[in-house]
Parts: structure tokens; C-alpha cells; sequence
């Protein structure tokens, strides 16, 4: 039984650019500190999760649906890298009770749930993960977004789960601070993208009520910054942010990492 020092937090992670972290780049160390930031998250956590709920910016849904497989497989959804890349492996077991703890959740919130036993994780659950929890030995449940991209709904979302952080299960969301791919390796990104970091920053640190409201209405809050981080209908690599607020509650949220990568920031943030 967890206690309330066990309870676990939420976060939202960058995972990254496809399997960047298992080959080589240019710079070679472009993404070094992010894999260094994964690799020690769970000496922060209160306690070993029993769990891992995941919401990925690469899983798009009418409705929400959690993974409910035993043994979920891998989808490698990216292009043109290595062949190795490929063959990647991460046989973590899956948590089919939790995915039926959660669907119940979402359900007496209004927001019915569907499960999918047959569907495997996607690079934004298996990539991240594989790096900061190596051995595989935690259970993964993969929460999809919604295919509306309704900010709101997608705080609702976390908003309902959020009792799952007391039974030890720790909630994460995996995207990106910044997603408009035009603007990778462009200098011109850099300010853009602190400006929208400071936005996201300010954001989840402010009292729930208002953090919520203001991440409801993100793209008209946060200026001209937040539409150039995030182009239209392309926000899916921000709305996980979203649910990890929503299952925050009262928690407030501060940024725990940040770095400039091909001449964009990108952050990870948390709730405790």
C-alpha cells in the first residue's frame, strides 16, 4: 500500500528524435545531456514505480484507449535510420490491470475509455524508456492522445487518472517543448524557443486553476512563440504535457531540465 510520501509525481519528458539516443549524430553529443536527464529519473522518484502510465505525442485516438496486452510489442514508427535502429528491443511487460484501473478512472470522469490488447508501444514510450529504465522491469501501460488535439480535454484526461499517482503508478509524458521540425538547426529557433519555454516555465508553476486554464488556451496565452514551437494541428508533442498538469491536481510544476539542441531549447518538467 503507498503512502502518501510514495506518491508517485508526474513528468514530462523529451523523447527525442526518433532513436537518437542509440546512434550517432552531428554534433555527437547533441543529445547527451537529454539521455543523461532520462538515466537519472528514477533516483528522483520517491519510490520504484509500480507501474509506468505513458501518453506519447505519437499515439492519436477518436477516444482515449490504453494498451492492455500482456506483452506489448514495438512500432517502430520513424524513417531512414540505421538499420540497427531497427532491432531495437524493450520487453517490458505490460500492466493490463492497470489499463483496466485507468479505463475505470476515465469512465466516472465521463470520458469512456477503450483498450487495445493487440496494440504494440510506439518510439515515444519504448525509445525514452529504454534509457531510463534499462532493465525493462516495470510494467508500461501507453495512454493515446485524443485526435481532436482539445488542450482542455487532454487536462480533463490527466485530471481523472491523477488518483493512479497514489496507488504507485507514475504518470509521464512523452513529447517535446518544441515541435515545428522547419526550425531544427535554424538559429532563428533559438529565441523562439526560449520564449516559449519561459511561456511553458511560468505556466506550470502557477496554482492549478490557473495553470490549467492558461494550458487549455495555450495557443492564443502564450503569443507568437507557441504557434511557432507548434504549428497547427501538429501540438501533438505538447498536448502530454497537458495530461501530466491535469494528474498534477494542486501539485505545482516546475522545470527540472532544459537544453539547446540543434539550436532549439527543449525542457522537461515536473509535478509534485
Amino acid at each position: 500500500m503507498s503512502t502518501p510520501a510514495d506518491r508517485q509525481p508526474t513528468l514530462f519528458i523529451p523523447h527525442g528524435a526518433g532513436p537518437c539516443f542509440f546512434m550517432d549524430w552531428n554534433p555527437p553529443d547533441a543529445w547527451d545531456r537529454t539521455a543523461a536527464f532520462l538515466r537519472g529519473i528514477p533516483a528522483g522518484l520517491p519510490a520504484r514505480p509500480r507501474a509506468i502510465l505513458l501518453v506519447s505525442g505519437h499515439w492519436l485516438a477518436a477516444q482515449p484507449t490504453l494498451t492492455s496486452g500482456a506483452r506489448p510489442g514495438l512500432i517502430y514508427d520513424y524513417g531512414g535510420f540505421p538499420p540497427h535502429t531497427y532491432q531495437l528491443r524493450y520487453d517490458a511487460p505490460g500492466a493490463p490491470d492497470v489499463a483496466a484501473r485507468a479505463a475505470q478512472l476515465l469512465a466516472g470522469a465521463g470520458l469512456p475509455a477503450a483498450q487495445d490488447a493487440a496494440r504494440g508501444w510506439d518510439h515515444g514510450v519504448f525509445i525514452p524508456l529504454k534509457v531510463a529504465f534499462p532493465d525493462a522491469d516495470v510494467p508500461v501501460v501507453q495512454l493515446s492522445l485524443l485526435s481532436s488535439l482539445d488542450a482542455g480535454a487532454h487536462v480533463a484526461l490527466g485530471r481523472a487518472l491523477a488518483p493512479l499517482r497514489g496507488e504507485g503508478v507514475l504518470i509521464v509524458g512523452s513529447g517535446m517543448s518544441y515541435h515545428n521540425m522547419r526550425g531544427y538547426r535554424d538559429p532563428r529557433s533559438t529565441p523562439v524557443s526560449a520564449e516559449f519555454d519561459r511561456w511553458l516555465t511560468e505556466t506550470v508553476a502557477l496554482p492549478a486553476a490557473e495553470r490549467d486554464a492558461r494550458l487549455a488556451g495555450w495557443a492564443a496565452a502564450s503569443g507568437p512563440a507557441g504557434r511557432l514551437s507548434h504549428p497547427p494541428r501538429a501540438e501533438e508533442h505538447l498536448l502530454p504535457l497537458h495530461v501530466a498538469a491535469g494528474a498534477a491536481g494542486e501539485g505545482r510544476g516546475r522545470r527540472v531540465f532544459s537544453d539547446e539542441v540543434l539550436d532549439v531549447v527543449i525542457s522537461a518538467f515536473r509535478f509534485d
